[in-house]
């Protein structure tokens, strides 16, 4: 089922979210610095990246790879946008593009733990999707209004009893005879 305008924003802006807030945040708790621009240049790259891939729903599968990407970018991006000088970079991680063995184990458990979760709130919004329809419904017929009454009723007429079986023990000969002769007259 593929998403709407609204939906597809709303998935591409809570990625960002996580993505974005992971990322910077495990950039400065190593002690790299994060210039302005290069927080810039990650919003914008994360959510061209999560708009594109917000269409439809995503496994973990697709998700797991696609975050671990976004991550390498927005290490490098960060690594690259600040200006901090050499000296200052020896008591960081790493330094410039390639990183420590500390920081691809945190990348790695970071991305790994932020993909089971989005995955999991991915499944969860898919299936409260696929469900809404059948509960409104339900919901809408169990309060519907009941039919107005007619202000004006009919009055009720005594309903004609018809006796199309003959009595078995009636004799047909009582009453008027049924044809008069008119000799007798």
């Amino acid at each position: 089922m593929p998403a709407s305008s609204f939906l597809r924003l709303a998935r591409a802006a809570v990625f960002t979210t996580v993505g974005l807030g992971l990322s910077l945040a495990a950039h400065l708790l190593a002690g790299g610095p994060v210039s302005v621009g290069g927080a810039a240049g990650g919003l914008a790259l994360t959510f061209a990246a999560a708009l594109a891939a917000a269409g439809r729903e995503r496994s973990t599968a697709l998700i797991l790879p696609f975050l671990a990407g976004v991550q390498v970018a927005l290490h490098a991006l960060f690594s690259l946008t600040h200006a901090a000088p050499a000296t200052e970079l020896a008591g960081h991680a790493h330094t410039g593009l390639v990183p420590g063995l500390g920081m691809l184990i945190m990348h790695g458990w970071a991305v790994a733990l932020t993909a089971l979760w989005l995955a999991r709130g991915e499944a969860a919004l898919w299936a409260l999707l696929r469900r809404l329809p059948l509960r409104l419904r339900r919901l809408l017929l169990a309060h519907a209004l009941p039919e107005p009454e007619p202000s004006f009723v009919p009055p009720a007429t005594v309903p004609r009893v018809r006796h199309s079986v003959r009595l078995r023990h009636a004799v047909p000969r009582r009453g008027p005879p049924r044809r008069v002769d008119a000799a007798f007259g």
